[in-house]
């Protein structure tokens, strides 16, 4: 009889376990997973991770010990990782439970451990800071409902999980600091941290008749001796976000990612910040930022839009495309579409909205060709497109991603509970957070592709542009390929399964309550008693087997 197979994917925020067990399929009494940490929660010796979730469905306020309530999946997250545990090595170790579910059985002779460091942000000259971003979490709820002018402060960021801190951080010490920034609003972190700069301070920023966000900002940024601000009004929109820092004199490191400089970008939007610790990425970034400081056409600016020459980071190979492109060209996606073909293991996708066809079929293609595919979006409708052969882009792509999280069921999307019919202890996600905070809105603002994650050779795709026309011709973007960094690619992992269960969970929910709104019988959120809850996971057509297989192996 086989043990339990484990591996661990780790963020310096979040630890995902992915584990694996061969009999379990033959087992009609098998309940799910009991999973304990050494060191323990609150200075305790060692610890269940909990379940929000029992064999009785949720209580508002309560968890579960995994000794109790099982987990029935084959992967989970301790995400109850504080400041004090950065860095710190933890023994996780996986149980197998079987019934009664009254009196669950832990099969010890089947269970196997695990240590896991937990990694610094910065890593071997690559830092990632994500955010959390999920306001109807459990966690969320306890600590925050409701949502007041009080403890507005203290929800952003803990919602913000550090990237509040990245920006300030990043320049602090430096002499010199250039960048471009799509929107520049944040009065909690970003811009004070602008103000107190010592150093010169020199931004390009999206400047249109229709757009006046950054009106605010730059006019008190631009009092201040050592302040360049320079408007950027030719393309569609300015849509980066970067700064290149300057240490002795010479552009030394870049900062960039999906989160635009505001509250809602650093907190409630799900986004990602990244810092490289590389002179040659400073340099091109740098090139872009003195280009786009002229307000050029959009015709110069796409002039021999290429892929850079490969940056070595740490261990990484990193290539930098900055957009637009000539109108007939598609070099940056193109690249992203023939690496998605190159799949050897596995495809994750978290987009904004995916609307560029090719990358969309070779994304699905490969799902249907057995590998592990999964896709987050911010959307999901049923809205048709206009004939059969008349939709614009986004009408056809919503159509697909609806079509593809009904029936293949491995794309999900910040979709919204209806008021008041969230499971209990669970938040009401709405369009934002409640109240004066509705200023802040919530969705789903990540640009990236990860392939062959849990591989020695991963490939991860990040940056601003939302894989669509208008990022490749019309906008100006960056977009930066990552290759052969594994810590990399674990931290992407884990943070994608992180978001995608979460609102996977959320979307199952949904069909339910719809389902019974249609006069059919109403499936309670709980634990299931009998061992069916297992089936998928054995079931080589489904999602749950190809990660089962692809992440524990």
């Amino acid at each position: 009889m086989a043990k339990v197979k484990i591996r661990s994917f780790a963020s310096p925020t979040l630890i995902l376990l992915a584990f694996d067990w061969k009999d379990g399929g033959d087992r009609d009494d098998f309940l799910g997973f009991a999973i304990e940490r050494k060191p323990g929660f609150s200075g305790k010796p060692k610890s269940w991770l909990p379940n929000r979730i029992g064999f009785d469905g949720p209580v508002r306020g309560k968890d579960f010990p995994s000794d109790q309530a099982p987990i029935q999946k084959f992967m989970w997250w301790d995400a109850r990782i504080d400041d004090k545990d950065r860095e710190k090595t933890f023994t996780y170790t996986v149980t197998p439970v079987v019934k009664p579910a009254e009196k669950p059985q832990l099969l010890d002779n089947f269970a196997s451990s695990i240590q896991v460091i937990l990694p610094p942000p910065e890593n071997k000259g690559i830092g990632s800071y994500f955010n959390r971003a999920v306001v109807s979490s459990q966690s969320f709820s306890q600590k925050f409902t409701p949502v007041t002018n009080k403890n507005l402060k203290s929800a952003l960021e803990w919602l913000a999980n550090g990237l509040e801190k990245v920006i300030p951080n990043f320049i602090a010490g430096s002499d010199e600091c250039q960048g471009a920034i799509y929107h520049l609003t944040d009065e909690y972190w970003v811009v004070p941290a602008f103000k107190n700069y010592d150093g010169n301070l020199s931004l390009v920023y999206n400047s249109k008749t229709n757009d006046q966000a950054n009106a605010q900002a730059v006019n008190e940024l631009e009092k201040k001796p050592g302040v360049q601000l320079s408007p950027r009004t030719k393309a569609n929109i300015m849509h980066n976000k970067f700064l290149v820092k300057f240490t002795g004199g010479v552009p030394s490191d870049v900062l960039m990612g999906s989160a635009n400089f505001t509250t809602e970008g650093l907190a409630t939007q799900a986004n990602v910040l990244h810092t490289f610790h590389s002179a040659e990425l400073a340099k091109l970034y740098l090139e872009r930022k003195n280009l786009l400081a002229g307000d050029p056409t959009l015709a110069k600016t796409a002039k021999g839009a290429a892929w850079s020459q490969p940056a070595t980071v740490g261990n990484a190979k990193v290539r930098l495309f900055l957009s637009p492109e000539p109108s007939k060209d598609r070099s940056s996606i193109d690249q992203v579409v023939s690496s998605v073909k190159s799949a050897k293991k596995s495809v994750l996708f978290c987009l904004f909205s995916p609307t560029d066809a090719q990358l969309r079929d070779a994304i699905f293609d490969a799902g249907d060709a057995g590998k592990m595919m999964f896709g987050l979006v911010n959307s999901i409708s049923s809205k048709q497109a206009d004939g059969e052969d008349g939709g614009n882009a986004g009408d056809v792509a919503k159509v697909e991603i609806f079509s593809r999280s009904r029936d293949k069921k491995d794309v999900y999307s910040h979709s919204l509970y209806a008021k008041n019919d969230c499971p209990e202890g669970f938040w009401n996600e709405t369009s934002s957070l409640p109240g004066k905070a509705a200023k802040f809105p919530v969705y789903i603002h990540h640009k990236f592709i990860v392939i062959d994650a849990e591989t020695d050779n991963p490939v991860a795709y990040s940056g601003s542009a939302n894989m669509s026309g208008n990022s490749v011709h019309k906008n100006d973007e960056n977009l930066l390929e990552i290759r052969g960094s594994r810590e990399l690619a674990a931290v992407y992992l884990a943070e994608f399964f992180r978001l995608y269960e979460h609102y996977k969970a959320r979307a199952i929910w949904n069909l339910w309550k719809e389902a019974h709104d249609q006069g059919k019988k109403f499936r309670r959120y709980e634990l299931n008693r009998t061992g069916t809850w297992k089936k998928k996971y054995y079931d080589p057509q489904t999602p749950e087997y190809k990660s089962r297989i692809s992440m524990a192996s």
